[in-house]
């Protein structure tokens, strides 16, 4: 393993020399072959085979298309409420939202030191309330005070790494991602049963539909994609542009989850629809950009009521699937955990079904 602090140092060098095809740096014994993607011609034309992610059975992706909407938050709930059901399952989240990463946030894992490597040269997952996780962050260095906002006030914090901006072309985003996909342990990241590795990834997408969540599209053997929304038409626009890059690419879409759908009032526990998009509503024109698309019915998977508490735990680094608690059968904190569950259990259900 390298020492601390040298491996930081040499991916993030102010000199020009860092390599196109190595962005993060890892050692030069690093077994691992990454794919290579034509940079020519339409997405599907002269592409090699989607691959299985190394030491990772299921790989679902999490989208959303509009940033904003509560995709990450969802990512970690999901891969907490997926760890938690019946089956026990070994759940990992990886963060590929290179240029805004909230996985550590949102996972406790704020300002973590880098992470080791193995003796091939894979990059080691760290660790909290029992996911593993990789995140874009975990590499990066503090900003210095001159690259971050200055400030006059003696008591503010020193910057961290979430001050260090990712400033990257396209070519070194792609093979960033490729390394983080490709040569990332999971099964050293894993306390039972390391030699099987995970049964499920959660991959947290960026929003739209640039280099990113296209080259994971080809390069990746997806078993499973959720698109998160609010429930509004402006960010359902996007949502659109998505739905039709995953189906070109034959990615398998599970289903819509719409976020903050509605607000329980906790004095007439009535539900209000603050953005107008209830579902049940075929007049209202977010259900029928959904039915336009093909994602009403059944596949409208989950949808989750505005929570404070999610917000709050999210800051605090505990997802609310760990730590929320209902007070009664209306209690929106209790609606949103029956919700988030019935999610995790219906892309495992089709996940079995797709399988046998």
């Amino acid at each position: 393993m390298l020492p601390a602090g040298l491996w930081r140092r040499r991916i993030f060098t102010a000199s020009g020399s860092r390599s196109h095809e190595n962005p993060l740096g890892l050692p030069s014994n690093n077994t691992r072959s990454l794919p290579q993607i034509p940079r020519r011609g339409p997405i599907s034309r002269g592409l090699p085979p989607k691959r299985k992610i190394p030491n990772v059975k299921r790989v679902v992706l999490v989208s959303s298309c509009k940033g904003g909407v509560g995709k990450s938050t969802i990512a970690t709930n999901l891969a907490v409420s997926l760890s938690l059901l019946p089956q026990r399952l070994r759940v990992g989240i990886l963060d590929l939202d290179v240029f805004g990463p909230s996985i550590p946030t949102l996972m406790g894992l704020k300002n973590v030191e880098e992470p080791g490597l193995t003796r091939d040269g894979a990059l080691i997952p760290i660790t909290n309330h029992s996911i593993p996780t990789m995140s874009m962050a975990y590499l990066l260095p503090p900003a210095s005070q001159s690259s971050s906002s200055p400030s006059t006030n003696p008591d503010s914090e020193p910057p961290t790494n979430e001050d260090t901006p990712v400033v990257w072309r396209g070519l070194m985003v792609q093979k960033a991602v490729q390394q983080l996909l490709f040569q990332t342990d999971w099964s050293a990241g894993v306390s039972q049963g390391a030699s099987s590795g995970l049964d499920i990834l959660v991959v947290d997408l960026p929003p739209g539909t640039g280099d990113i969540p296209l080259s994971v599209g080809q390069l990746v053997d997806v078993d499973s994609t959720i698109i998160i929304t609010t429930p509004d038409a402006l960010s359902l626009s996007d949502v659109r542009r998505g739905v039709s890059m995953f189906r070109k690419l034959e990615v398998p879409l599970t289903g819509l989850v719409i976020n903050n759908g509605y607000f329980i009032c906790p004095n007439c526990t009535e539900r209000h629809y603050l953005f107008g998009g209830n579902p049940n509503d075929s007049e209202n024109m977010f259900t029928k950009g959904v039915k336009a698309m093909g994602m009403d019915g059944d596949r409208i998977i989950g949808e989750l009521p505005l929570v404070v508490d999610v917000g709050r735990g999210g800051e605090k680094g505990i997802p609310y699937a760990l730590s929320g608690r209902g007070k009664g059968d209306n209690d929106p904190g209790k609606v949103w955990l029956a919700a988030m569950t019935s999610v995790a259990e219906r892309i495992w259900g089709e996940i079995q079904f797709n399988t046998n």
